[in-house]
């Protein structure tokens, strides 16, 4: 270049294969021909964006530019539609299953009828019997008089009588008979003596407990002759019985008349033997059916166990909770369609004002009948009876109020049990007459019957199954012969159309083998000794003499006892006020 400074060393050679891919004038060809006109643009914008590096700034303004033009002129009338899954469970799709079942169903010729071999799972300790017995001895001088309103339906009233009675033994009072308190959803005006006999309850207390059917005037008088004038106890639910103890018979020995309002559920299930005693005495041995009720109960019964001739007279009884307000109440949806949301929400209006329309309350039926907390429908215990072997011959109760939409609901179950009843259809209108107006005298029929069924099955929690169970094991050795059914996995099952009769029936025989096992179990802390009546309200058969006398003597010596000291105690303090 005519300058004497030295040169750069020239740059290695390369490969001979991309040397051969250059023209003479540097170009870049394809095979050493011609290079088409796309090629050319291509490589001269390329050599461009190569040279001028400060384009690529632009980059994102002409990426979103065209982002912008394309929504301009693309179509969005059309959704992408995102397919949900229901959780399994979650629908009701029993119809389906039972069209789906049914053929195989009626072809299903296997075995004899469930209800004849139903039970065969012995308790392992032997069998139970009952052995609450009633005090000879006289009662000291009372301490004063409660009263009680007990609230509710039919057996929640009387878990405020049973309650009553244990708490007046306690504290040595004299105890009011309870006053049933008129409720707006069960609708009864009915009295103690109208579901109830008096006289009996009465004469069966009255070594332990004093019970009578009004307060004296002459007390009555220091609060003007009215009730609501008398000190009343707002007492928390499932209280102690210590706390009666020390906060309630200070103010019985003080005023001589107490009042407690509501009474429902006040008393704590766990309590010493001598309160479990007064329990037991009270619920079964003391509260007997009025005569009426006795009278129709036990010709229903019969009759029952006439048209169940063929299985020996035994029948089935099932507590069926499809009435209006339960399956509105529940929120869960059904196949009623339009219709049912309509009728369920005026239900839930009329007799829950406002509380299922609260701002923020979200109501899901789907998770709610996957937990298992849908009543089922009668078309589901239809399924269920005869997936747990049950025949078209079995004798069916049916232990309900007006079920929903009956027409239509009670359908495939009379298809699948022909023999089914209710007290409805087993007396007549003129029978049931003097009781079609009271709910909780209906109720106790259907207790009645229910009671001595050689099968019970329940359907939904409540009051009237947890009070049969208990009494169906005072009365059959400990074991409650009940059906209580794994909701959760009938959802599960019902939800499941596909399913072949054989799977189907398998997993309810498991369900119904599991029943069984379940049939004796003893009460734990805090079980209901009205679910649970052993041990507390029964012996085990080998050792019923011994156990009897002892459990008799420690009840009386304890009872005694407490009465002494606390009376003592009480006087002493009142002397020193």
């Amino acid at each position: 270049s005519g300058h004497s400074t030295p040169s750069s060393p020239k740059s290695p050679l390369r490969s001979p294969r991309h040397r051969q891919g250059r023209s003479k004038a540097g170009k870049f060809s394809t095979g050493g021909g011609k290079s088409s006109l796309a090629q050319r643009l291509s490589w001269m914008l390329l050599s461009v964006l190569l040279r001028r590096q400060g384009i690529f700034l632009f980059a994102p303004l002409i990426y979103i530019s065209g982002m912008l033009l394309y929504m301009g002129t693309a179509s969005f009338d059309v959704v992408p539609v995102i397919k949900h899954r229901d959780a399994p469970g979650s629908l009701y799709r029993s119809p389906q299953l039972y069209a789906n079942l049914k053929h195989d169903m009626d072809s299903d010729n296997s075995s004899t009828d469930a209800i004849s071999t139903i039970w065969k799972t012995p308790y392992r300790g032997g069998e139970w019997k009952p052995c609450v017995n009633r005090s000879s001895e006289d009662l000291p001088e009372s301490n004063g008089y409660i009263y009680v309103e007990a609230n509710g339906g039919l057996n929640q009233q009387r878990t405020s009588v049973c309650n009553a009675v244990a708490v007046a033994g306690y504290l040595n009072a004299t105890l009011v008979i309870p006053n049933f308190h008129y409720h707006s959803i069960w609708k009864d005006p009915s009295k103690f003596r109208d579901i109830y006999d008096e006289e009996y309850f009465v004469d069966t207390l009255k070594n332990d407990v004093r019970v009578v059917d009004k307060i004296p005037e002459y007390l009555m008088e220091r609060f003007g002759s009215n009730m609501t004038n008398v000190h009343n106890f707002r007492i928390k639910a499932w209280s102690s019985i210590q706390y009666y103890r020390d906060v309630v018979l200070p103010k019985l020995l003080e005023e001589k008349v107490i009042r407690i309002s509501p009474f429902a559920n006040r008393l704590s299930f766990d309590a010493p033997p001598v309160v479990q005693r007064l329990r037991c005495l009270a619920n079964y041995k003391a509260l007997r059916f009025s005569g009426p009720i006795m009278t129709i109960g036990e010709s229903l019964v019969e009759r029952m166990r006439k048209r169940s001739a063929i299985n020996g007279g035994k029948y089935v009884s099932v507590h069926l909770r499809f009435e209006e307000d339960m399956v509105a109440f529940s929120c869960c949806v059904f196949d009623g369609g339009k219709q049912e949301t309509e009728d369920m929400i005026a239900a839930r209006e009329r007799g829950w004002k406002g509380k299922f329309t609260k701002p923020g309350r979200v109501i899901r039926p789907g998770a709610i009948r996957i937990n298992g907390k849908c009543p089922l429908t009668p078309l589901e215990v239809g399924l269920m009876l005869r997936g747990m072997g049950f025949t078209k011959n079995t004798s069916i109760f049916l232990a309900s109020g007006m079920i929903y939409n009956a027409e239509k609901t009670m359908a495939p179950l009379l298809q699948m049990f022909p023999n089914l009843h209710t007290k409805e259809t087993l007396a007549s209108e003129e029978e049931l007459a003097a009781f079609k107006n009271y709910s909780s005298r209906m109720a106790a029929i259907d207790y009645t019957v229910c009671l001595h069924s050689e099968v019970f099955v329940t359907t939904q929690g409540g009051n009237f199954p947890h009070f049969l169970l208990g009494h169906r094991r005072y009365l059959y050795g400990g074991h409650s012969k009940t059906i209580k059914p794994d909701k959760r996995k009938l959802a599960l099952l019902f939800d499941n159309p596909n399913i072949g009769w054989r799977s189907f029936k398998r997993q309810l025989l498991t369900m119904r083998s599991h029943s069984d096992s379940k049939g004796v179990e003893l009460k734990r802390p805090n079980d209901s000794i009205y679910s649970f009546p052993c041990p507390d309200c029964m012996c085990r058969a080998s050792r019923t003499a011994n156990r009897t006398a002892n459990r008799t003597d420690d009840s009386k010596s304890s009872s005694v006892a407490n009465r002494t000291t606390n009376r003592t105690d009480d006087s002493k303090s009142s002397s020193a006020a």
